[in-house]
């Protein structure tokens, strides 16, 4: 077989083109017929997308914001929540009329060039590799705990085995599982909310209601709402803002769905405020019961809430729901880095390699180098805990904002283009909201928060990271360019 482009046009194989006027990425360069399946149904992209947004970050992160910030971390996560609602609306947009693998690293390819998409993938590539260490580990601690005399290394090597194996059954099968794994999550988060409401009210036994002492302390004044003012505000902005990334995976599995534009604007229409209900309802009911310096939130702040509901064994099932959610949320980006690098390398960006795809339509290769290097992560949380690792982690610790800045600039220069292609803006699938404004002020918005990070210690040493991190990759880029033009003047000059 000769390496061809797709008929389709798209880098992966998918089913739209590129609008026109665009610049379109390199042909791909898998062989005809190497494409990904279209097994992944609207409910399953729905799941995914909650599933991959509701982890650790709420299980466990929601403690350390009300820590930070008070009860007023409310008014932290309706603001980050608004600017999530904001930047997938516009990638939703995009997605919809282009669906790729590829997802942002595409649309900034096109609307900014090779560089951005080359950086922005494997920004994004990198990021989830480290986050797949620190899933796993997390995850093998707690389930090494149950079973004495077990070596956490076993357990974590169990588990990657187990996911590599969901990930190269089949798109269907993956998607299948992960809808299951999500489902779990959402459900125990359904069951807190409720059980949190009749704690609030009184309504259990040997309960009275909890009034509203713990969020506004003292009625004579907000003091109690805000015990930190506006600087704790935004301390627990920068906290609880990066608890919402992973829902950009949606955009991502949309490529494999069977009818990617409909999968898509049904799937991100309700997953964000889904998502901004659980968090905020969660964050209110531990904000009404516990007071806001309370040990416990750091420790636990589900299994302390059960607690006080007279639930012990339910506050213990919650440890398990952890569990789930951590291995979700490695299972995910197992498939999210395998589909990056698959359409990076389609686009010419990385090994031809990692276009080979398995008769179920699953970039087999891809998947391998991601759990390979989710190994490599998980040696380097056991042997250096406290030094390379933390170093990393420092460096994707804001690589989020990046990516969200990308995907904002690309949907104001790709919009025009959209609209053309489409036959006018009244005919596209799904819509940015008041164009370009609305545009203009979540930039604004995420420029305001790289500000708040350059004043407070922790966040300025991950920003810098980040921006170290960004840099080695636009060198890479710059330096296989040169390689690449050098090699294309000497075979022209023989």
């Amino acid at each position: 077989m000769t390496n061809a482009p797709s008929p389709s046009g798209t880098p992966d194989g998918s089913s739209s083109s590129l609008p026109d006027g665009a610049t379109p990425p390199p042909a791909s360069l898998a062989p005809e017929g190497e494409r990904l399946a279209h097994g992944l149904r609207t409910r399953h992209l729905t799941m995914m997308g909650l599933g991959s947004a509701i982890g650790a970050g709420l299980f466990l992160g929601s403690g350390v914001g009300i820590a930070t910030a008070g009860p007023a971390v409310l008014v932290s996560y309706a603001v980050a929540g608004l600017l999530v609602i904001l930047v997938m609306r516009m990638l939703a947009e995009m997605a919809a009329a282009v669906p790729s693998s590829g997802s942002f690293s595409v649309y900034a390819e096109t609307a900014l060039g090779r560089w951005a998409g080359f950086t922005l993938g494997w920004l994004y590539w990198f990021t989830l590799i480290m986050v797949l260490g620190a899933e796993i580990t997390g995850a093998s601690q707690i389930v090494s705990g149950w079973v004495p005399g077990v070596p956490q290394w076993v357990v974590a090597l169990v588990f990657v085995a187990v996911f590599a194996v969901v990930n190269l059954w089949g798109v269907k099968h993956f998607g299948e599982f992960e809808f299951w794994f999500a489902f779990i999550k959402i459900a125990a988060i359904v069951a807190f909310l409720v059980i949190g409401v009749l704690l609030v009210l009184g309504w259990l036994p040997g309960t009275d209601p909890v009034g509203t002492t713990n969020i506004f302390g003292d009625p004579a004044s907000l003091a109690g709402f805000a015990p930190h003012g506006l600087p704790g505000i935004a301390a627990g902005l920068l906290v609880v803002v990066f608890a919402f990334g992973g829902i950009e995976i949606v955009t991502i599995a949309a490529a494999e769905a069977r009818d990617p534009q409909k999968a898509i604007v049904t799937a991100t229409r309700s997953i964000v405020w889904r998502i901004l209900f659980f968090y905020v309802g969660a964050v209110a009911i531990m904000a009404l019961v516990l007071p806001w310096d309370a040990p416990e939130l750091l420790s636990g702040p589900f299994v302390a809430v059960l607690d006080l509901a007279g639930l012990p064994s339910a506050a213990r099932l919650m440890e398990a729901v952890v569990v789930v959610a951590l291995l979700s949320a490695f299972n995910a980006n197992v498939y999210g880095t395998s589909r990056m690098a698959f359409s990076l390398a389609g686009r010419g960006d990385g090994h031809p390699a990692l276009t080979k795809v398995s008769p179920t339509g699953v970039p087999w290769v891809a998947v391998l180098l991601s759990v390979f290097f989710g190994l490599v992560s998980v040696g380097l949380n056991w042997l250096l805990p406290g030094e390379v690792l933390g170093i990393l982690l420092n460096a994707v610790g804001s690589a989020l904002l990046v990516v969200w800045v990308f995907i904002a600039v690309s949907q104001l220069r790709l919009r025009r283009r959209l609209e053309a292609a489409a036959g006018g803006a009244d005919r596209m699938t799904l819509r940015m909201w008041a164009y370009p404004w609305l545009t203009w002020a979540t930039l604004a918005g995420l420029a305001g928060l790289i500000v708040l990070m350059l004043f407070d210690d922790a966040a300025r040493v991950q920003l810098v990271s980040t921006v170290v991190l960004v840099g080695v990759i636009v060198a890479v880029y710059g330096v296989r360019s040169w390689l690449r033009k050098r090699t294309e003047r000497a075979s022209v000059g023989s």
